[in-house]
């Protein structure tokens, strides 16, 4: 099952056909404006709910929206909370919008929980634009076009025995170190890449140049 989750930062809609029949569509607390400009109505909204009027829950109950609260002094994040509702609801195929904006520390955390634990086995992709964030565990198979950027960052730690097939630069059987820069900007050649991580983690971003007609082209654990 997929699962479209639209967080409260800023949403620049992908260059493919977003919503697919029988998609899970939650939005956490804020996100629903997204999705309402989208014409989209939430399956789900969740999270501390500080950004709903008294009308904007009136109006979502009688669409039918199954609405969960929590309250503010949480521990999770409205989209962490957000995706371990999809998780539990059976998505194996999440893509997040909304994940990125001004504020560079909700940024970065929405970015680190692609590594939650629960999320193992799950592809979970955070979109923005032409520009998709996922992390790899064990292997990857990347769609696109010759001279789509394609940047490998480990992620937690240093990660080893990377192996690539369809970039520039490749690697083989090479290490990358938590801290340096070195897999950044590097170039798809072919229409598919593959990566593989004998070791620890990596966070893969695909800036593509032209219009893209699928999102979810690889299964990872």
């Amino acid at each position: 099952m997929r699962a479209l989750i639209f967080a409260n930062g800023e949403c620049v809609l992908p260059p493919y056909r977003l919503v697919h029949p029988g998609d899970l569509i939650i939005a956490a607390n804020g996100g629903r404006r997204h999705a309402a400009a989208l014409g989209l109505t939430p399956h789900i909204v969740i999270g501390d709910l500080d950004s709903l009027t008294p009308d904007d829950r009136e109006a979502l109950e009688a669409a039918g929206v199954e609405i969960i609260s929590f309250p503010p002094r949480k521990d999770e994040t409205d989209l962490e909370l957000a995706l371990g509702y999809a998780v539990r609801a059976g998505a194996d195929q999440i893509t997040i919008l909304g994940a990125v904006g001004d504020r560079l520390d909700q940024t970065i955390a929405n970015v680190t929980l692609l590594a939650l634990p629960e999320l193992e086995g799950v592809d979970v992709r955070i979109v923005n634009g032409s520009q998709t964030a996922f992390l790899i565990w064990d292997e990857a198979v990347i769609a696109g076009r010759p001279g789509d950027t394609v940047s490998l960052i480990p992620w937690g730690g240093d990660a080893f025995g990377i192996s690539t097939e369809g970039l520039e630069w490749p690697l083989r059987n090479e290490p990358l170190y938590f801290g340096s820069a070195r897999g950044v900007s590097n170039v798809l050649i072919s229409e598919q890449a593959r990566i593989r991580v004998s070791k620890g983690r990596l966070l893969c971003v695909v800036t593509h140049l032209e219009q893209v007609t699928s999102l979810h082209t690889r299964r990872s654990r």
